[in-house]
């Protein structure tokens, strides 16, 4: 049975949300799945700490200047505020190159106060407030260090794309993979749950340089990850260097995480109809039904294992709540 996250309007259930998920240990072993490992989705951002680490492995990284801080921004999906724009455009400043360099578009910020206070004051959007500023901003570090045309460097034929992309075809072992067009116009691939959970199982176990360097760098700054308020950050920070977590759009999350019992493992859960109010919830279930926190850490992060629904009035109206039925 998969997870289901019901919602509630009063005592009656008013919604269903219903989620996979797939727990892998050494050599791809699965030790937890609950509905189908190999259901194909799209990885969206949940990429990006592998899109970072094949700039690692290059060099690229090292050549632009970047540091532990703005490695981490290579992997976010950030919340726009100052401190991730700021960070960015000290990216771009050390490439030698602007906002008008960057391929991804433009939207407002996530974060709710930065939003509202550059529409009280007037300030138009720009690229970096794109939730993927920072792993554009490693792209084109990538695209300087490949070759002396950066442009359409969002081009699955490009020099860019096609290292990534046989950076993830080495480390996931597969040959052959069906890729899309995401939010921020980079080529997004299709995936099994099943090897997604490779995927970060691999980056949990550290071994090659790049992904442990990834790994550090997540850990060390999780604000960059996400920002304040986010699952990502708090997740990461509550596991205190233990784990860490990179959602991705419609709703679909990979999870590094060291454990005593089995080692480095990945995880991958995907809520199936792609609604986010029902990932933390899931993840945060997932995770207590594999005791996979202890109880400092699901302490840190009980805010995510109910979520209570108010109505405009900020009157409590129902809630949403995860359960796993075998």
């Amino acid at each position: 049975m998969p997870i289901g996250c019901r919602v509630t309007r009063g005592d009656l259930t008013e919604s269903i949300h219903v989620a996979y998920a797939v727990a892998v240990a050494r050599n791809g072993q699965v030790i937890f799945s609950t509905g189908d490992p190999n259901y194909l989705t799209c990885i969206r951002s949940s990429l990006k700490p592998f899109q970072a680490a094949a700039s690692v492995k290059v060099g690229a990284v090292d050549a632009a200047g970047f540091d532990e801080k703005e490695l981490a921004l290579m992997c976010a999906s950030h919340k726009g505020q100052d401190m991730h724009t700021s960070t960015a455009e000290n990216m771009l400043s050390k490439l030698g190159l602007s906002v008008e360099d960057y391929e991804c578009g433009s939207h407002y910020p996530s974060d709710i106060d930065t939003r509202h206070r550059m529409i009280r004051e007037n300030e138009g959007m720009n690229p970096l407030h794109n939730n993927c500023s920072g792993k554009h901003a490693g792209m084109l570090a990538l695209a300087k260090h490949l070759s002396d045309d950066i442009s359409l460097y969002i081009q699955k034929d490009h020099p860019v794309q096609k290292t990534i992309m046989e950076y993830v075809k080495d480390i996931s072992g597969l040959e052959e993979i069906p890729t899309e067009i995401d939010g921020c116009s980079a080529p997004t691939p299709f995936m099994t749950l099943q090897t997604i959970a490779n995927l970060f199982q691999v980056l949990a176990a550290g071994i090659q340089p790049e992904l442990k360097r990834v790994f550090n760098a997540m850990s060390s700054f999780p604000e960059m990850v996400g920002g304040t308020g986010h699952f990502d950050s708090l997740f990461i920070e509550s596991l205190n260097k233990r784990g860490v977590t990179k959602v991705g759009g419609e709703s679909i999350r990979g999870i590094s995480l060291k454990t005593e019992e089995h080692g480095p493992i990945g995880i991958a859960i995907k809520v199936l109809d792609g609604n986010f109010r029902a990932l933390p919830i899931a993840t945060m279930k997932l995770l207590e039904h594999m005791q996979l926190l202890n109880e400092h850490e699901l302490n840190k992060l009980d805010k995510f294992r109910t979520k209570i629904l108010t109505n405009h009035n900020g009157i409590e109206t129902g809630r949403i709540e995860a359960y796993i039925d075998f």
